[in-house]
């Protein structure tokens, strides 16, 4: 087997199996901060100040049995949440971690990003139809309005970035912001509107509150997946949780300078014999980390500050307020990015 081969697969062995873990932590994170936000212990039973506790929840959905409506769809109910996961995974695969470090660096990856993102809404329909129930047909058919309403505006910001940078490849996306020579070059800064829906929207394609309207509990008992039980409804929950953790991973890597170190030119400046280490990689992969930490504590706290969007609101503000705002943008960019190549800036 050709090594560079073996190398991708063995990373991509590594970077699948750390999504599965964060899931697990991820978990752990929620219940902690929920419980600090509402003045209560939170899991404190299941191991050492209750680390434990996902991999008890792990265990339990194991166990449990596998019920399936009578009347369901047996073939498409099973690979609903099979297919949830399989997405989430590949996901992964476009996220640089570092310079070079990537699973797979290819031309097009903002495309592929936009093109898995919108497939994700077929586990979630399926799930909902081939449960030959009323609710969960209905969470199934607010989670396909819900991502088409915010797939849309989404993109545009996706494409403004990938105006200013002159390049649809993530790594290319990343190296362009350390133009700025310290933070003034994130896409953050340079282009704000498009950071901020990038954001919202972010929140409604995994469905966290706010925008949770799949899965009301107080009008759709728990949305698409309340036929599920057992291992499905685990893989459901955990292919939210890495969708989540991506998520962040691709705010920070479009608009927050991914894994570029704050100030890197002029570290790479004061000590140049660091760049291309190992030590250097290093300290861009937890450079990366750290801000993916701040997004992932902004997810859970929005989550456990915020009610609910009514339903005519969700579909208002995706409609009438972000799109027209980030078709705006975007062609203010573009124009902006035609006169500065105009007059050689």
């Amino acid at each position: 087997m050709d090594l560079s081969l073996f190398l991708t697969a063995a990373f991509a062995f590594l970077v699948i199996n750390g999504m599965l873990l964060s899931a697990s932590l991820l978990v752990y994170a929620e219940r902690r901060v929920s419980a600090f936000m509402q003045n209560r212990p939170g899991p404190n039973r299941v191991g050492p100040v209750g680390i434990l506790q996902p991999f008890a929840d792990v265990l339990k959905f194991v166990l449990k049995e596998d019920v399936q409506p009578a009347q369901s769809n047996k073939f498409i109910h099973a690979m609903a949440p099979v297919l949830m996961v399989v997405i989430a995974m590949t996901t992964a695969a476009l996220i640089p971690f570092a310079e070079g470090v990537v699973v797979a660096d290819i031309s097009v990856g903002v495309v592929m990003l936009l093109a898995l993102t919108s497939i994700s809404v077929y586990g979630v329909t399926l799930a909902g139809w081939s449960s030959n129930s009323k609710f969960p047909l209905l969470g199934g058919l607010r989670s396909a309005a819900q991502m088409v309403s915010y797939e849309l505006s989404m993109g545009l910001a996706v494409i403004s970035v990938a105006l200013i940078a002159g390049s649809l490849n993530f790594m290319t996306i990343v190296e362009d912001q350390a133009s700025g020579q310290a933070l003034l070059g994130w896409n953050m800064i340079r282009n704000p509107i498009g950071g901020l829906i990038f954001i919202v929207t972010a929140f409604a394609e995994t469905n966290r509150a706010p925008f949770d309207l799949p899965e009301a509990e107080e009008e759709l008992v728990g949305g698409f997946h309340t036929e599920y039980s057992g291992m499905k409804f685990g893989m459901f929950f955990l292919a939210e949780y890495v969708n989540w953790f991506i998520a962040s991973f691709f705010i920070v890597t479009l608009f927050f300078g991914g894994y570029l170190i704050p100030f890197q030119p002029l570290l790479l400046d004061i000590a140049p014999a660091l760049d291309g280490t190992a030590l250097f990689a290093v300290l861009q992969f937890l450079s990366l980390m750290l801000k993916v930490c701040f997004f992932v504590f902004l997810f859970i706290w929005v989550r456990w500050t915020f009610p609910r969007f009514k339903y005519n609101q969700l579909m208002d503000v995706g409609w009438r307020y972000l799109l027209p705002i980030a078709l705006a943008n975007a062609i203010l960019i573009a124009v902006g990015v035609i006169l500065f190549d105009s007059i050689g800036l």
